[in-house]
């Protein structure tokens, strides 16, 4: 379990001072200047070193990402853009970054930028985070007036400015192409790639797309080195994270814990277990809604990382788990989430713009039982021609709930059919 010295994120709950002073007394923006002028390249190998991955879902290796960004100028302006859309229901971990910690944040994107040869960066906040904004934009001001952003920022030799831009609260602006769309001023609807940020993003600039925890860790990674990071964690699952638990945990929270920890653990501290006990649970979602549905008894040993999740046909995601007990109408939970997805896709592809809408239906005579048996199996093979056939991950973020669904629960749907068929549904319901 993680020691207090080890923690990044020292105010998460916002029980201190979140300002640039409490943020300083904190130990936050030491030495800024001094990493920065150890030069772009010490920055990146000491990232890649780390082992940190990307913390919005997608687990990209983040100093490799800041190395595809072009060596040298020809011209154009190079970018950082910040996504801290995190409109992944179950998600709400950058959130307390924003609210509480927002200097973790400034400082990394300084740096980051300055890795990547940016002297702009922007952060492009979730539509309904509105206090969110104004914590963060406070705190970029008094960075502003203490010298630490603008002209020579942080007396680092670097210019730099840091611009906060509202979303208007669309899903799919959280996907990095779409976001950069939104930023542009268009319809967020994601691009085709290649060609990459990297090569053409913002404005058709260089542009590296991170997320909010990703560039808040940062600094710390670069101040304490990358030895001790990666310590923590299996490898290729380095360092520490925020987790989050909601659902029927008895304490639903955020968390900043060690990766690699069994997640029946990390309910049992930090979430005082499953309302009702360990035995009346029924299934975990593991990181955000569109990671597949996972059953009790896999739960038992899972392991909270990247790996794990991937070899057991789940997804780690943001790691904000959304703990179901037994009082949980499963089939109704994905129905629920079938239908979030389908008022989400922008409808720039026909597999998504369809297969969603189609899969939602299909959903809705489900959870009545109304369906015949043999429509689960067309529903399954549906879910498989929309997932990666679409150009941004969408798709798949709609059909693996009901993939997992399909996989663990396959047993409940056939009952609910039956059910209905003999007239049961009522009893059922009464239950």
């Amino acid at each position: 379990m993680l020691k207090d010295q080890d923690r990044i994120f020292t105010n998460i709950y916002g029980m201190k001072d979140r300002s640039l002073a409490g943020a300083k007394a904190r130990g936050h923006w030491d030495g800024t200047a001094k990493i920065i002028k150890n030069g772009r390249d010490w920055i990146i190998d000491q990232m890649k070193a780390s082992g940190l991955r990307g913390r919005g879902g997608a687990g990209f290796p983040t100093g490799l990402k800041w190395s595809f960004m072009p060596k040298e100028t020809d011209g154009r302006p190079a970018y950082l853009v910040i996504n801290a859309d995190e409109s992944e229901p179950g998600t709400c971990k950058d959130r307390e970054i924003m609210r509480h910690d927002p200097h973790t944040l400034i400082e990394g994107a300084l740096i980051a930028s300055f890795a990547i040869g940016a002297n702009n960066a922007y952060i492009y906040i979730r539509g309904e985070f509105i206090r969110e904004r104004e914590a963060l934009q406070a705190a970029i001001d008094e960075c502003y007036a203490d010298g630490l952003l603008g002209k020579n920022a942080c007396k680092s030799g670097w210019d730099f400015d840091l611009y906060l831009h509202h979303g208007a609260g669309a899903y799919i602006c959280g996907e990095e192409t779409a976001l950069l769309e939104s930023l542009e001023g268009k319809k967020g609807m994601p691009r085709m790639k290649p060609p990459f940020p990297a090569g053409a993003g913002l404005y058709g600039c260089p542009t590296t797309v991170n997320n909010v925890e990703s560039i808040a860790v940062a600094p710390t990674i670069l101040r304490r080195g990358p030895e001790w990071f990666s310590s923590f964690g299996r490898p290729n699952n380095a360092g520490t994270k925020l987790f989050a638990m909601s659902g029927h945990v008895n304490t639903p929270c955020v968390f900043e814990e060690e990766m690699s920890l069994p997640m029946r653990e990390l309910i049992e501290k930090h979430g005082g277990g499953i309302r009702g006990g360990w035995d009346n649970l029924k299934a975990i979602i593991p990181g955000g809604a569109s990671c597949p549905v996972l059953p009790k008894e896999m739960c038992e040993d899972a392991i909270m990382d990247f790996d794990w999740m991937r070899e057991n046909r789940s997804s780690m995601g943001t790691a904000c788990m959304i703990v179901m007990d037994n009082d949980t109408d499963v089939i109704k939970a994905i129905w629920r989430l079938s239908k979030f997805f389908k008022h989400e896709s922008c409808g720039q592809c026909t597999p998504c713009r369809e297969g969603t809408g189609w899969m939602a239906r299909v959903m809705d005579r489900l959870v009545r039982g109304e369906a015949e048996i043999e429509e689960i199996d067309m529903l399954f093979d549906v879910t498989k021609q929309v997932e990666g056939h679409t150009i941004c991950a969408l798709g798949d973020a709609a059909a693996w709930p009901i993939q997992g669904l399909i996989r663990h629960f396959r047993e409940e749907i056939e009952d609910r059919i039956k059910a209905n068929k003999t007239g049961r549904m009522g009893a059922m319901a009464a239950e």
